[in-house]
């Protein structure tokens, strides 16, 4: 078993516009900017420009429990990402696991940790701008 570290942000924004909006893959840029220069679909998947090169990404297909999953194809392989949107009161939690896999170094793990709290921590920032805070 690999080494793991989810990152949690609180959203004072209702789960059903959360999950709309994040899991439209053409909003990846605007709140995961650390990772996600730009996107665009491309037949029956999406390419997008990353800080680690030319990606393809698949996502998890649209569902009523939160799940944002999503697997990035880079040219030193896939990588699955479990995410998911959990109801908490009248807002949510927005929660990202991280697996520290063989050849990634605690310190680059670190820097990926990091790297999605930014990216969760922008994406709230649009949202509650964008919805207003229902807290």
């Amino acid at each position: 078993m690999y080494r793991t570290h989810t990152v949690s942000v609180g959203i004072a924004v209702e789960p059903g516009a959360v999950y709309s909006y994040a899991s439209d893959p053409a909003n990846l840029p605007t709140w995961a900017p650390g990772f996600v220069k730009s996107i665009g679909k491309q037949g029956d998947h999406w390419l997008a420009d990353t800080a680690l090169g030319q990606a393809r990404f698949r996502f998890a297909p649209a569902n009523d429990f939160g799940i944002l999953d999503h697997d990035v194809e880079l040219p030193m392989g896939t990588f699955h990402n479990p995410m998911r949107v959990i109801p908490n009161g009248s807002g949510c939690e927005v929660l990202f696991t991280l697996l520290q896999l063989p050849g990634i170094s605690d310190e680059q793990f670190k820097s990926d940790m990091d790297t999605v709290r930014a990216d969760l921590n922008k994406l709230r920032t649009v949202l509650e701008h964008r919805y207003g805070s229902v807290a």
